[in-house]
């Protein structure tokens, strides 16, 4: 996963709390479905808020 400041320009679709259960990838599960329907979402951590972002290329990119 790339540290938020990597995708600087990207649009944010969702922010999921990193402390999610051991086992569970609620942000990878969203981007997976966001991806099936022909997003090319992403995961990053933003580690300043301690959560994972699921994002896409802004618009122009």
């Amino acid at each position: 996963m790339l540290e938020v400041s990597a995708v600087m320009g990207a649009k944010v679709l969702e922010r999921f709390p990193a402390g999610a259960p051991r086992g569970s990838w609620p942000a990878e599960e969203y981007a997976a479905q966001c991806r099936e329907q022909g997003e090319p979402a992403t995961v990053v951590m933003d580690l300043k808020s301690d959560a994972f972002l699921v994002v896409v290329p802004a618009e122009g990119d």
